[in-house]
């Protein structure tokens, strides 16, 4: 029985003579001779509606980049709002404001349950949550964080001594190592990831800029897919490869976004 990548050669080509070599959005493999024959795997999406299709389905779990409003996917969270998607729940850190980000999701009733650390500025969200309306799972900050990442790592669970004995240790395991209890925290992951970058290359590579990094980049290996939404979108081999912040490995879609607002969520200035 043919094994390894004779199967898959077998499996997908019907030929043992063209072996496929998978890299960064590219595909190569050999037709027999001596040519070595290219095809870039189209990862470039005209807008977010186009990115998006395929990939929503009522009921579905997203992952949102950003924190407060720093770093979040603008033109995607709209294109899930204008798909009319219900039922959803969303993994992340807040869930923007009553007229922005995340909270225009909230004002059309589009999501059943938030997984989130903070509730912000978003009268809405309190709202929905303090009449039954909405579902809400809150996590320390920092363990919001971990087991996205776990979940990205293939890491089911995690031993933590944030939250032991308060209401967010209730129902779940606790453990003694060392003389000190900790809580276990399972690993997150979603459907869809949706994530904003500063700068991508047409393989799906991404560097983010600054504090808009915030838990974008491990968002992005924790999702089923992962669609990234750019202001510069450039040719491969333009970016650095020590600048990369995630790997195009993990972006199944790409899409440039214009006009972004920016917004601030609270502004404060020092007294002249």
């Amino acid at each position: 029985m043919a094994t390894g990548w004779l199967a898959l050669s077998l499996k997908y080509f019907g030929s043992p003579l063209r072996l496929p070599f998978f890299f960064c959005g590219h595909f190569t493999y050999t037709d027999g001779s001596d040519r070595i024959i290219v095809d870039r795997m189209n990862k470039v999406f005209p807008d977010a509606k186009s990115a998006l299709e395929g990939y929503i389905f009522d009921g579905m779990t997203v992952m949102s980049g950003g924190f407060g409003l720093c770093g979040i996917s603008e033109h995607l969270i709209v294109a899930l709002r204008d798909s009319g998607v219900q039922g959803i729940t969303v993994i992340s850190n807040n869930c923007g404001v009553d007229d922005f980000g995340l909270g225009i999701l909230l004002q059309t009733k589009q999501i059943k349950k938030m997984v989130s650390s903070y509730v912000g500025e978003n009268a809405e969200f309190e709202r929905q949550y303090l009449s039954g309306e909405l579902e809400l799972e809150f996590n320390p900050q920092g363990t919001l964080a971990e087991r996205i990442r776990a979940g990205g790592a293939g890491i089911p669970a995690f031993f933590t001594k944030t939250g032991y004995g308060t209401l967010v240790a209730e129902g779940k395991e606790t453990r003694e190592f060392d003389g000190e209890m900790y809580v276990m925290e399972r690993g997150l992951k979603a459907d869809l990831s949706i994530v904003k970058a500063w700068k991508g290359d047409k393989s799906g590579n991404l560097v983010f800029r600054k504090t808009a990094r915030n838990f974008n980049p491990m968002m992005a290996t924790a999702g089923r897919v992962c669609i990234a939404e750019v202001e510069e979108l450039v040719e491969v081999g333009e970016l650095d490869p020590d600048q990369v912040h995630t790997p195009a490995i993990y972006v199944n879609r790409i899409i440039q976004g214009h006009a972004y607002e920016k917004r601030i969520e609270r502004r404060t200035v020092t007294p002249r």
